[in-house]
């Protein structure tokens, strides 16, 4: 299978490829390798143009949803020659998220860009997408649909107490899995996308690299207070958030009426921001460890500052539980379409707040015929990731 995904930052195309099969209650994942495609400039800065609280016509968002396509279909291609080694049977793709609208604490729909059909008359392949609405439709938030994953993954480690893993995106979300009871997974808050905006305006840079801005700055504490008032924070779970909350005009709004703040104390205090929520949600729950994947993960500055604010906390990213970070969101995509493929709902209610487990998504032909598998008869409660790449 290969699995497409673009994140809140809106980077590029995250592409993997992986072997998948069900024994008794456990999926045997092997990944095969990732890679990242970049964008297009001319069609990154249309996506980012296209984004709340900006406006976006129905001609502007048909065309960004047929670009987006294209590129999915370019990137699934270059996916399956040189991950798969030229022979694939499913395509999975989370798309590109371009507007989550809650509202009242509710989701009420959500937009993924990337018409699966230009990657199924790309590839040839059926293409299972579209993963997210039919959580919402059943009272979810279709977000974070990681928990699926984590929920599987991480289920054997939380018996000597509560793990958690950790994407840092553009958006910041957390799937803490207890030794007992419900797993529970929400958006934290900013993540990267703060950071950012301020990064860009600073240096015309797409991110503060490697945390250095932000290594240099001091926090402000009058805009760190400030900004820790909105009440996203405080709601509780289930619960999710995107750019259409934390954008320019939200940053510009923070720093009205304040002394003038340079950019390496915004950037130091936007980082310290995002490690603030997500310490403070870990300790919520009182995880005792935490495994950091996505984007936030390669940022020293970042890590650092969710050390100093969980120093009770043994902190990880997923490489060392045979995961690549830079991958995993592709993989949790893979594992998605495989569930919807083998006839087995994806989302965990106790986690979106859906009304029960769903079939996630729509199919769309490759090439030929569609022939879907018999449907799993034994439940699937467990993930383990191969040791090593290709394992068989």
């Amino acid at each position: 299978m290969i699995g497409l995904i673009s994140g809140t930052s809106i980077d590029g195309i995250d592409v993997a490829a992986a072997e998948l099969r069900a024994r008794g209650d456990t999926v045997e994942l092997s990944p095969l390798g990732q890679l990242e495609v970049p964008y297009p400039e001319a069609l990154r800065e249309a996506l980012l143009g296209a984004l709340p609280p900006n406006p976006c016509s129905a001609g502007q968002l048909t065309k960004l949803d047929t670009l987006v396509g294209q590129a999915f279909g370019e990137a699934a291609a270059r996916g399956v020659e040189e991950l798969a080694g030229g022979e694939a049977d499913l395509v999975a793709s989370l798309g590109q998220t371009v507007f989550h609208w809650v509202e009242d604490g509710a989701a009420r729909g959500t937009l993924q860009l990337g018409n699966p059909a230009w990657i199924a008359e790309r590839t040839g392949l059926p293409v299972v997408a579209d993963l997210r609405v039919r959580d919402v439709a059943a009272g979810g938030h279709g977000a974070p649909l990681a928990s699926t994953f984590d929920a599987m993954w991480l289920r054997d480690l939380a018996d000597s107490g509560p793990v958690a893993a950790l994407n840092i995106g553009g958006i910041a979300n957390i799937t803490v899995v207890p030794a007992a009871g419900g797993v529970l997974a929400y958006d934290t808050g900013p993540g990267n996308a703060l950071m950012d905006i301020a990064a860009h305006r600073a240096t015309g840079r797409r991110a503060d690299i490697d945390g250095a801005l932000a290594l240099r700055g001091n926090v402000r504490p009058d805009l760190l207070a400030k900004l820790l008032l909105d009440p996203y924070y405080a709601a509780a779970p289930p619960k999710s958030t995107g750019k259409e909350l934390f954008h320019g005009g939200y940053l510009d709004t923070a720093l009205d009426g304040l002394p003038p703040v340079g950019a390496e104390d915004l950037l130091a205090t936007l980082t310290e921001l995002t490690a603030v929520t997500i310490a403070a949600e870990c300790r919520r729950h009182a995880v005792t460890t935490l495994i950091v994947s996505g984007g936030g993960a390669d940022n020293p500055t970042l890590m650092a500052a969710l050390a100093r604010n969980l120093p009770g906390a043994a902190l990880k990213t997923s490489d060392d539980h045979g995961l690549p970070r830079a991958g995993k969101e592709a993989y949790l995509t893979i594992l998605l379409g495989w569930l919807t493929w083998s006839g087995v709902p994806g989302n965990l209610p106790s986690a979106t707040g859906a009304r029960g487990g769903r079939l996630l998504g729509s199919i769309t032909p490759g090439s030929g015929p569609l022939r879907l598998p018999a449907p799993l008869t034994s439940t699937v409660t467990r993930l383990r990731v191969a040791a090593t790449t290709g394992e068989r």
